[in-house]
């Protein structure tokens, strides 16, 4: 995979973080986020891929989840994540993964993924089997031994809430988490109650 791969993936996108509800580095009513609510941030980031494809390769029907941290007060608030891929996919489409996610290939996520547009560091890269459902409002997460998420509902509020990383164009929904667990040495955390955020993608590049 070079970076004159051209590609192209849409679908449905969820996550969930250590935020109180509303996330406040969430665009609402316009008004640009800021600092995470209680200064680190921890959470997980999910894609259901409804149609794709990079360099010829078929990406339809995968799953890409990530585990996520990133420290407001440490100069350049660089991420830590740990990237998922779907055990589905053959090794050529687990490259095309990794290299868009990763923003190797560039384009759209360059824009999109402050991970790769930040200084970060991957943790490692897993592939597991991806259990989920983006069922409005009820969207939910399980990677066996390691993560779980779950949306309790959406949260009532009549703010226009929008997120950088499926684009400030889409509008979507913010949610409460019911349950939002990571068990993936370094990254280890649990919460409830706290925000999540639904709507959809369209990257390319």
């Amino acid at each position: 995979m070079g970076t004159a791969t051209a590609w192209d993936i849409r679908g449905s996108y969820f996550e969930s973080c250590n935020c109180d509800p509303i996330c406040p580095c969430r665009r609402i009513d316009g008004v640009p986020g800021g600092r995470s609510t209680h200064g680190i941030c921890t959470g997980v980031l999910s894609w259901l891929i409804e149609k794709g494809n990079a360099g010829g390769t078929d990406l339809t029907g995968l799953a890409v989840a990530l585990a996520i941290r990133y420290d407001d007060d440490e100069p350049g608030s660089p991420w830590s994540w740990i990237l998922y891929l779907d055990d589905g996919a053959s090794e050529e489409q687990q490259k095309a993964l990794e290299a868009i996610f990763s923003g190797q290939l560039g384009g759209d996520a360059l824009t999109h993924f402050p991970w790769a547009w930040k200084s970060s560091k991957l943790l490692a890269v897993r592939l597991v089997a991806i259990e989920l459902d983006h069922t409005r409002r009820r969207q939910w997460l399980r990677i066996r031994d390691h993560v779980t998420v779950r949306i309790r509902d959406r949260h009532y509020g009549k703010e226009t809430v929008t997120c950088v990383i499926p684009g400030h164009d889409r509008s979507g929904e913010e949610l409460v988490a019911d349950e939002l667990l990571v068990n993936d040495a370094p990254l280890a955390f649990f919460y409830s109650g706290t925000c999540g955020y639904g709507t959809t993608f369209a990257y390319s590049g």
